[in-house]
């Protein structure tokens, strides 16, 4: 199925009220989904799981490394980046456990 096929594909936020689907807004929503599982972004059951954080953290190292050699200069960034501060930040909170 080409992409002009595919649901959503190529759709703005103006075309169905979701962002344009690519590697940056994935990545973007596994960060989000970390933070929640972390405590720091707000969440239906307002509750920390960090295995599940944990989770999302080694998800996000594992495509780091899947994907290396093959993301543009400012997706390497986002994803560097955003493991650094996660990882950091699963550390503060697990101690404060």
């Amino acid at each position: 199925m080409s992409d002009a096929k595919k649901p959503g594909a190529g759709e703005g936020a103006d075309g169905g009220g979701l962002p344009k689907l690519d590697f940056s807004t994935f990545v973007l929503s596994i960060i989000g989904s970390a933070y929640v599982h972390l405590g720091d972004a707000p969440s239906p059951d307002e509750g920390r799981d960090l295995a599940l954080a944990r989770q999302d953290i080694d998800l996000l190292g594992l495509l780091e490394e899947k994907t290396h050699g093959n993301l543009t200069g400012d997706e390497e960034r986002l994803l560097s980046q955003a493991l650094y501060d996660l990882r950091q930040r699963y550390v503060e909170v697990a101690k404060g456990s």
